[in-house]
């Protein structure tokens, strides 16, 4: 549980001022200004100062303008849920990339949250702020196909585990779906070996991948390296980015990442990591062309 200090920080740095009854609108509340706010990154994974993912470090990111990936993210915001009074649980989960087979292999943490409706049934939400292009607000875990902005997702079930629930992304989006046991976990304690792998292993997919996601009611943004996607409604733009100054700018501006735990020093060898890996990335694009 977070201290009320705690508790005061996170909901200022979400731009939410009160503490609202429990009700589905207020999850809304929270769940959008999060993945506005709050992005999804690898920043210090890439940096090679990954942090750790036990809840009070996860909690100490989040009320101290840093941010951090699905360990991090559903970890810090599960907590402050189950402090404001909601029924919280985490799951284990699979995010599904494009051309791999589904699985349920705990290398991402599924959140929901147990409301009663107006007819007084229980009913389970996934309030999932660890995907960085997903969805923008809870979903109902009831099969259908539900739009927020220019996406449209699917909940169905899992064929993983035929208790659990899918989550199917966009067409467009950045993986296949996610797939959720339905086993209701209250610590995060076996995700710590995935987190080891993710953030050490040089087999991990994050290891040499910048990556900065969030997202908006009419889109998303994503920093890949040194390319910025922008997507507002149907159209997509992407734009090079060629100088640290715009590189930094942008890191400010738009995904609200300050580097604020990064000396002088320490930003300028991020940003010359980055430009090396981007260079490389541009060459293997050239020669594969």
């Amino acid at each position: 549980m977070l201290k009320p200090e705690e508790t005061r920080a996170y909901l200022k740095r979400l731009g939410v001022t009160n503490i609202e009854p429990l009700t589905l609108s207020y999850l809304y509340k929270l769940h959008q200004a999060h993945v506005e706010k709050i992005t999804w990154q690898t920043i210090d994974i890439v940096s090679g100062h990954p942090m750790p993912i036990d809840l009070h470090s996860s909690i100490q990111l989040m009320i101290h303008d840093r941010s951090g990936y699905c360990f991090h993210l559903n970890g810090a915001f599960g907590e402050l849920l189950r402090t404001l009074g909601y029924q919280v649980s985490w799951h284990r989960a699979g995010v599904q990339p494009h051309g791999q087979k589904p699985t349920i292999n705990s290398f991402h943490l599924g959140l929901t949250v147990t409301l009663c409706n107006e007819r007084q049934e229980e009913e389970i939400w996934i309030a999932d702020v660890g995907l960085g292009d997903m969805p923008y607000g809870p979903l109902p875990v009831r099969a259908g196909s539900y739009t927020q902005g220019p996406f449209q997702y699917q909940v169905t079930p899992s064929a993983i585990d035929p208790n659990g629930w899918r989550m199917v992304h966009d067409p467009s989006g950045s993986s296949v779906g996610v797939d959720y046991g339905r086993e209701s976990l209250q610590t995060i304690e076996e995700f710590i070996p995935k987190h080891e792998i993710y953030s050490l292993s040089p087999d991990s997919p994050w290891i040499n991948l910048f990556l900065v996601r969030s997202r908006h009611a009419e889109g998303s943004n994503e920093l890949r390296g040194c390319i910025w996607k922008k997507r507002e409604g149907d159209r997509i733009e992407k734009t090079e980015i060629l100088t640290k100054s715009m590189w930094l700018e942008v890191l400010g501006d738009v995904f609200h990442e300050k580097l604020v735990n990064y000396s002088p020093m320490e930003r300028d060898e991020l940003w010359r990591r980055v430009w090396r890996l981007h260079e490389q990335w541009k060459k293997a694009r050239t020669a594969a062309d």
